[in-house]
């Protein structure tokens, strides 16, 4: 497949490792030549690394199995995930899913990308919601500038929020960078 027929959640080989893509930009830098950023994710290893392609360059496009799965618990030996279909549960260690926990309370739908039967990385939605756990309170008085505050959520991720934020309210986070959209 071409480099600019790519796309985030493809999974390909490159130098002989599978990789899943997980951003995808084209860019065009003023009188100079096209070229394709892309940000992939070593599988075994589970590291990110970038990678600059030419907008001719071949690659070699693995197909992945993609399953809607419920996410349901974390342990020791590694997060269970059931199919919603069959109701097969599967278990991914840590080290495949790496931050996708922080994002994730019982109950949340993803998909999960299989090759040869093996369960190698998460689809996760855009935006999930989340309780705030503990927050500091808000400074009264402090409307000149935008302020914000750091709050931990249910699962034990850190957020920058506003300072009108509460413990208690459920709030929209963006699971791509990990920032604050809205209230829930």
């Amino acid at each position: 497949m071409k480099a600019t027929d790519l796309r985030p959640g493809l999974g390909c080989k490159i130098d002989g490792k599978l990789y899943v893509i997980t951003n995808f930009e084209h860019r065009t830098p003023g009188n100079l030549r096209a070229f394709i950023q892309i940000k992939i994710k070593d599988v075994i290893a589970g590291r990110t690394i970038e990678r600059r392609l030419g907008s001719s360059d071949d690659v070699e496009v693995v197909d992945l199995d993609r399953r809607p799965m419920e996410y349901l618990y974390s342990d020791n030996t590694g997060a269970t995930f059931m199919d919603k279909e069959t109701y097969d549960q599967v278990v991914l260690h840590p080290d495949v899913l790496g931050d996708a926990l922080k994002f994730l309370r019982p109950n949340t739908d993803v998909t999960v990308l299989f090759y040869d039967g093996n369960g190698i990385s998460l689809e996760m939605p855009a935006s999930v919601e989340l309780m705030v756990k503990d927050c500091p309170p808000e400074v009264k008085g402090a409307t000149v500038t935008n302020q914000t505050k750091d709050a931990t959520m249910e699962t034990g991720l850190v957020v920058k929020v506003p300072a009108f934020i509460k413990q208690g309210e459920t709030l929209r986070v963006n699971t791509a960078d990990g920032s604050y959209q809205s209230r829930a």
